[in-house]
């Protein structure tokens, strides 16, 4: 049976480590968002008024082609969630770095992909959406370890007050989130990149979930 498991979270949370363990255990292939030759992104925190619009239709198209590309086989995962990127691009947009127009046309091309999606068809979601939470602590922690310097508040701290309403956004979005079965993970409370014991916990969690959705379709 086809099986689609969606990650989601805030920069930093641990979405890319999580779906390869994920793709090893379940045997199946990771799908990951395009963030290293993303040549949109470091425009993006050099200038984010000119280029918020640029980057989330960037995203947005690597995001549509790679669920595309997870249906053609069964049971794939990718490393963030299509539904977030309204809540990415709305932050930006009431943080002033996106016109009314923009937000406008951004939202009208999100509907009209969303109708189109290969889970439109088939099944009308993903079987299970994976949220990961942290704090804004453990956030800030896990930006500065992974070391990439246009996300470095010491070299721009306006973005402290982008990483923390970004945070605080992503709870209020879970809540909400109704598009398929959804799990949260306590990525203060399990270190599932560094401790074996808490990879382990993360996974069998995940594991148990699909096995209880498959029993009850």
């Amino acid at each position: 049976m086809m099986t689609l498991i969606v990650l989601a979270g805030t920069i930093g949370a641990g979405k890319t480590s999580l779906t390869q363990m994920i793709a090893d255990h379940f045997g199946t292939e990771a799908f990951y968002e395009s963030v290293d030759d993303n040549e949109v992104l470091p425009l993006f925190y050099q200038d984010p008024k000119k280029y918020a619009f640029l980057l989330q239709i960037y995203f947005l198209n690597k995001r549509f082609s790679a669920i595309k590309q997870a249906y053609r086989d069964d049971n794939n995962v990718l490393d963030r969630s299509i539904f977030e990127d309204s809540l990415l691009f709305h932050l930006n947009a009431d943080l002033g770095r996106a016109t009314s127009t923009e937000v406008r046309v951004y939202d009208d091309l999100l509907q009209n992909m969303m109708e189109e999606l290969p889970y439109a068809a088939h099944k009308k979601r993903p079987d299970l959406l994976v949220h990961i939470k942290v704090s804004f602590e453990t956030m800030l922690s896990r930006i500065e370890r992974r070391g990439r310097p246009y996300e470095q508040l010491a070299n721009d701290p306006s973005l402290y007050e982008y990483y923390k309403e970004l945070n605080q956004r992503y709870a209020a979005w879970y809540d909400a989130y109704d598009e398929s079965p959804k799990i949260q993970i306590d990525g203060d409370k399990y270190d599932f990149v560094e401790n074996q014991d808490d990879q382990t916990y993360v996974i069998n969690l995940i594991q148990n979930e699909i096995d209880r959705l498959d029993q009850a379709r």
